[in-house]
């Protein structure tokens, strides 16, 4: 069996709950808008907020090597002598140790300690890593999160996370070393927290004040849309019952004038050709013929332009009116109108309506071999046709269809909804359901 892909081409629905729902769709999208704002500025700061406390870090631990620890470094403290290390314990308790600073380190070139405020790492070697060889030749204050697996790093491990700053010095010969401390990434983390904290209140004040104010925008937007549309719907109705008064003008003046006329002069040729020559009499009843014919396709015509018998005789029997010429055309109809629809006469003209129009889509476009008509009532009142034919060309969507369009605006009105479904080689399904 053949795949095939059903086309939806139009379907409409009244509004749901007119500004009030707009407005609230409007406000619940600013509000997840604002949040996402807000949340995103926040990151952004507290990125800014930790770029500044490491920044801080730097500065301080320059001040610290090249204020203190430069001074303190001398050729005893490289040869390990206890006097100089416990000199250099005693400026780096008075002056860098504060809490935030777990350990210092001094690094010769080779990658020799000479002195750590841990004693147990003075005089150990270990290779200096690329970050630390770059910031000696730089002589350029550099930071990083410290890495707790390597053995020179092992006695911080109990720290926890570690922020690393490095940077160059010199002792008293003029040789470059590299001073080293750790400082607790809480506190880093703390530092840069407290900066955005300080700005995000003002940040989140702000649009949510812009959001605020966008509500009462959006409100009077609504309620201009909302009048708009109500002035568009007037004028449509306006439009609807000039166009129905036309139809009723101009079927009144094509009965009592055209056809009446016709329907004497086809009366005064079959009485004159009773008593006309033959050859005569022939082309007389001839045109007598073609007479009563046009008489008929008016008369077609003048139940298409208005069926005199819709609010009179009722919807059943108009539309029994309306399906009679597809008959002939080769196309069975099966009519189904439920016995217990009552509708008030506007629905029963734009069920008409509606059918007519997707009974002319079946003869002109359908190829059809079956039609069928149905009415039913169950809460709400529909109108279905539905045709086993070629379905509807591509080209007549919802945009360039101009009956359909204009039956989902009348079926909007109503407060309903028309649904036109069609498939290739599957027909077509026309549908309007109003409320009853």
């Amino acid at each position: 069996m053949g795949t095939w892909r059903e086309m939806r081409l139009f379907e409409t629905a009244g509004p749901r709950s007119g500004p009030r729902w707009a407005v609230v769709q409007y406000a619940l999208s600013g509000f997840a808008g604002l949040i996402l704002l807000a949340a995103g500025g926040v990151y952004l700061l507290e990125r800014v907020g930790r770029t500044e406390a490491i920044r801080n870090a730097k500065e301080l631990t320059a001040l610290a090597g090249r204020g203190v620890v430069e001074q303190h470094l001398s050729p005893a403290l490289e040869r390990g002598d206890p006097a100089a290390i416990r000199q250099m314990d005693d400026a780096v308790r008075r002056t860098v140790a504060d809490g935030r600073i777990v350990r210092v380190k001094v690094w010769l070139p080779d990658g020799r300690i000479v002195y750590s405020d841990q004693h147990r790492l003075i005089g150990s070697r270990y290779a200096l890593g690329p970050d630390e060889l770059a910031a000696l030749r730089s002589g350029k204050t550099d930071a990083g999160v410290s890495d707790l697996r390597a053995p020179e790093n092992r006695f911080e491990r109990r720290f926890g996370k570690l922020l690393e700053v490095y940077l160059p010095i010199k002792d008293r010969s003029g040789r470059k070393v590299l001073f080293e401390d750790y400082e607790r990434y809480s506190s880093v983390a703390a530092s840069g927290r407290r900066l955005w904290l300080a700005f995000a209140p003002a940040l989140v004040g702000a649009l949510a004040l812009l959001w605020l104010v966008q509500i009462p925008l959006a409100w009077r937007a609504a309620r201009r849309l909302e009048r708009g549309q109500e002035d568009r719907e007037r004028l449509l109705r306006r439009a609807i019952e000039a166009s129905e008064e036309e139809r009723r003008r101009l079927a009144r003046d094509l009965h009592d004038g055209a056809v009446q006329d016709l329907a004497g002069v086809s009366y005064s040729l079959t009485a004159t050709a009773a008593a006309a020559p033959p050859a005569v009499a022939a082309v007389m009843r001839e045109a007598a013929e073609d007479t009563r014919r046009t008489i008929k396709e008016l008369r077609t015509l003048l139940v298409d332009i208005y069926p005199p018998d819709l609010h009179r005789t009722g919807l059943a029997a108009a539309l029994r009116d309306l399906v009679a010429p597809l008959g002939p055309r080769g196309i069975a109809v099966s009519l189904d109108v439920a016995a217990d629809v009552d509708l008030a006469d506007e629905i029963e003209t734009l069920f008409y309506r509606c059918a007519q129009e997707a009974l002319r889509n079946v003869v002109k476009h359908a190829q059809a071999q079956h039609v069928l008509v149905q009415v039913e009532s169950n809460g709400a009142v529909s109108l279905t046709v539905e045709d086993d034919g070629a379905g509807l060309p591509v080209h007549l969507n919802h945009e360039g269809h101009f009956g359909l369009r204009l039956l989902a605006d009348l079926a909007r009105e109503a407060g309903g909804q028309l649904r036109v479904n069609s498939a290739p080689q599957r027909g077509t399904s026309v549908t309007i359901e109003v409320p009853n």
